[in-house]
């Protein structure tokens, strides 16, 4: 009895009642650990069809030296993408390879201003969405997410072994509060585990292998990494 007087008390002075706390607690708990994994609807599914992200998408991603340097380059259908990439570290860490990050939340989220930016896929048709959801601040949010992230799992051997429902709460909790205001914020946080775990079974692989074939399927909600057949 002492225990629940405690509750109740703290509960008044907080101005919640016990049911109240309660249901948010479960709602907590079901946010990170859900019995059943629904997966909500693509974020642009109101958008005009040219407008989507890809809901089916294949990047091949090598290294190449050019100029006596060794860079990262990405093909879509043999066409480049984006900018040839190095770790831009004093001590190499293989940074390079964070894209991987973005098509992941591409992939899991259906969320990344970044690979928009990449395919030229930005909401022109919504003066708002395209300014603020899909604009540089975004962007910008979306790269220190990934390079967040890259720094905390730097010390867990990138996420090797890392099972889902294993992934650090507080890791998770800090995304969200990156992408507060933005589209993603109602993402649950266990597909935010999914996303990211996913995009770091792509990093090793890449670390490993310094090329490899990323396949998109935003229906699955998957980021599934191969080898790359042949000379890139």
């Amino acid at each position: 009895m002492a225990v629940l007087r405690t509750l109740v008390k703290a509960a008044e002075e907080a101005g919640v009642t016990l049911e109240q706390a309660a249901e948010a607690n479960l709602e907590k708990i079901f946010d990170r650990w859900p019995t059943e994994k629904i997966y909500p609807e693509p974020l642009d599914r109101n958008a005009l069809d040219h407008e989507k992200l890809p809901r089916l998408l294949t990047i091949d991603v090598f290294e190449r030296e050019v100029g006596g340097n060794i860079y990262v380059f990405q093909q879509c259908n043999g066409i480049n993408v984006g900018d040839r990439l190095t770790d831009n570290a004093l001590e190499p860490d293989d940074y390079r390879f964070h894209d991987v990050f973005h098509y992941a939340y591409c992939a899991v989220l259906t969320w990344s201003p970044v690979v928009r930016a990449l395919l030229r896929l930005k909401r022109k048709s919504e003066s708002i969405i395209d300014e603020v959801e899909d604009g540089a601040r975004a962007i910008l949010i979306e790269e220190g997410i990934a390079s967040w992230i890259f720094g905390q799992a730097k010390q867990l051997d990138f996420l090797a072994g890392i099972k889902p429902s294993e992934l650090s709460f507080d890791i998770l909790k800090s995304v969200r509060q990156f992408v507060a205001g933005y589209e993603p914020e109602h993402c649950p946080l266990w597909l935010w585990e999914e996303a990211i775990l996913q995009g770091f079974d792509a990093f090793r692989f890449l670390r490993e292998r310094r090329r490899a074939r990323l396949r998109i399927d935003m229906m699955k909600r998957r980021l599934t990494v191969e080898d790359l057949p042949g000379d890139a």
